[in-house]
């Protein structure tokens, strides 16, 4: 487990797990008013939250699936990344999918957030890549016929 700093400008309790296996913590909406989304709209909902990541990880900002499911809101950019050196406030774009309206209040939880370690590229320009059964096949190529 590591340690991440974080500055909670809110009055809600700090991102936990669920469970003990859970990969995600919720974010919750910090809003002095609620906010309406109407269907097929887009807001940057604030969270109050500032963290300081280590070089080599990320965090990943990912749709509630109960959220999605039962009020079809989602996150628009899915998923998210905050990057190790980014300092500002983590905001969370959602879109409402649905029909109805819907009201998001202060303190809701409105996304989850997945601490994730990963690699760093370089890239080595060559002629030609080495061949696979695949090769180019893509886009449902393996689906049925």
């Amino acid at each position: 487990m590591i340690q991440i700093p974080i500055i909670n400008k809110s009055n809600n309790e700090l991102p936990a797990y669920a469970t003990d296996l859970s990969a995600g913590m919720d974010l919750r909406a910090f809003l002095s008013e609620p906010v309406e989304l109407k269907p097929l709209e887009r807001k940057l909902i604030p969270t109050g939250l500032f963290i300081e990541l280590p070089a080599g990880y990320e965090a990943q900002i990912r749709p509630r699936s109960g959220l999605a499911l039962k009020k079809g809101i989602t996150v628009l950019n899915t998923p998210g990344t905050i990057d190790a050196d980014y300092r500002g406030e983590i905001g969370v774009i959602l879109i409402n999918l649905s029909n109805e309206p819907f009201v998001i209040e202060n303190g809701e939880r409105i996304c989850q957030m997945v601490i994730a370690q990963h690699a760093t590229a370089s890239w080595c320009l060559v002629d030609a890549l080495s061949e696979t059964e695949r090769g180019e096949g893509g886009f449902g190529h393996t689906g049925k016929k």
